[in-house]
């Protein structure tokens, strides 16, 4: 008997890996994300949003009477938290409902690690709302220190507070987050709680996992590149040496174990400090950025595909960290606001040796807007090589290759 998987939001592609792989799919999407595809390849689809656990609860009751679900999946982070509670509704296996919300909520994160073993891997953090709270944590914790939302992702609202000049921007700037309406996937990410936390200094990694049965098995550490606020790039594998591989990937274990998590997908942000391996968030779900194809490109490993397919045993459990076959890497386009007028040198980047994808967000008419998040990214470039040198650099010549132009009330400007 065909055995019937519950899918929550994302890509099509989830779908057709899903039915690939000789499952049935019931598929609850939100409205803006609905693809035609999707009606085609499931079993139902249900047009709802998933985020609304008033209606989700009521409706998968209903959905598993009728098609048997035997498991929950989702590969987007709306998605996480009404898994793991469909999950514990329903008595399916997953993760711990509490799990997904402590890994969706940063300052509930912090909360449980500083409170437990695990408290050497985080700093301290409280809920902020304003300059006073702000000044507030400053007094106590020193500067510099870092302010962000609690539920938000893709870097949104990111603020490094260096002194206590910095106090009035920070809180102007939470003012103005919470009452932006125009904001990218604005129906699921609804901004509102923010909090303070302790800088870490020190190179970002990111530590890509999957869970079997409370085993984690790390597959790579993705090197990361930033202007300390926003993500420029990413590649692997990253270039450590052996004593700092094994403290981040150490410091990723003990984070997934503290956190409860034990079966599926995780990425874990660490930033190696001096006084050692720190985690500034993490997710039980792939990296987004196309870390996902950085992995399948460098180490064969489709983590989408496990997603989906290992929850009914139609793999079996890795054993041990895979090989890099190569080296890759992305680097994130930008450019300047206004309409965008030109864009040119695609097909450059794209005929570059190594070059993997263009992928461009925006054409001539599109709005470019002000930088203030991963959603403000025009497009992203991504190469393999035969070492992460070799990646980057291809990388780096792929990004400037195009040049994208845009027009504003005041000037023209050209920008790659």
């Amino acid at each position: 008997m065909t055995s019937t998987v519950l899918v929550l939001g994302g890509r099509i592609q989830t779908v057709r890996k899903a039915v690939g792989a000789g499952l049935r799919v019931v598929l609850v999407q939100h409205r803006e994300h609905f693809v035609p595809e999707s009606a085609e390849l499931a079993e139902a689809v249900v047009i709802a949003d998933y985020t609304d656990w008033d209606v989700l609860a009521p409706l998968v009751d209903g959905l598993h009477r009728a098609y048997g679900f035997s498991r929950v999946v989702t590969l987007t982070e709306p998605g996480l938290v009404p898994a793991g509670r469909i999950a514990e509704r329903l008595g399916l296996p997953g993760n711990p409902a509490r799990t997904c919300e402590l890994l969706t909520d940063k300052l509930g994160m912090r909360d449980h690690l500083n409170g437990g073993p695990a408290a050497d891997l985080s700093v301290p953090a409280a809920e902020v709302d304003d300059a006073g709270s702000l000044r507030a944590f400053g007094a106590e914790h020193g500067y510099p220190f870092v302010v962000k939302p609690v539920d938000a992702t893709a870097s949104l609202g990111v603020w490094k507070v260096t002194g206590p000049a910095g106090i009035q921007a920070a809180a102007d700037g939470m003012a103005a987050l919470r009452a932006r309406t125009d904001l990218q996937w604005g129906s699921f990410f609804r901004i509102g709680r923010f909090l303070a936390e302790r800088y870490i200094p020190g190179p970002e990694f990111s530590v890509e996992a999957f869970s079997f049965d409370g085993r984690h098995v790390v597959l790579a550490v993705t090197e990361k590149f930033s202007d300390g606020a926003l993500e420029l790039g990413h590649a692997q594998p990253a270039r450590l040496d052996a004593a700092d591989e094994e403290a981040i990937t150490a410091a990723a274990v003990r984070f997934l174990d503290a956190m409860g998590l034990t079966t599926g997908p995780s990425h874990t942000e660490i930033r190696l400090a001096p006084d050692g391996a720190k985690v500034i968030e993490g997710h039980n779900r792939i990296g987004g950025d196309r870390i996902v194809d950085l992995l399948e490109a460098a180490y064969g490993a489709d983590l989408e595909l496990w997603t989906i397919t290992w929850p009914f045993g139609l793999m079996d459990p890795v054993t041990q960290r895979p090989e890099p076959k190569c080296s890759a890497a992305t680097r994130f386009l930008t450019a300047a606001p206004g309409t965008v007028t030109e864009v040119r040198g695609a097909d450059k980047a794209a005929a570059a040796e190594g070059a993997l994808d263009v992928d461009l967000l925006v054409g001539p008419g599109s709005t470019v807007n002000a930088l203030t998040g991963n959603w403000d990214r025009v497009g992203q470039v991504i190469a393999t090589g035969p070492d992460t040198d070799t990646a980057v650099a291809t990388c780096d010549r792929m990004a400037e290759a195009i040049t994208i132009t845009t027009h504003s009330s005041t000037k023209d400007t050209a920008a790659s």
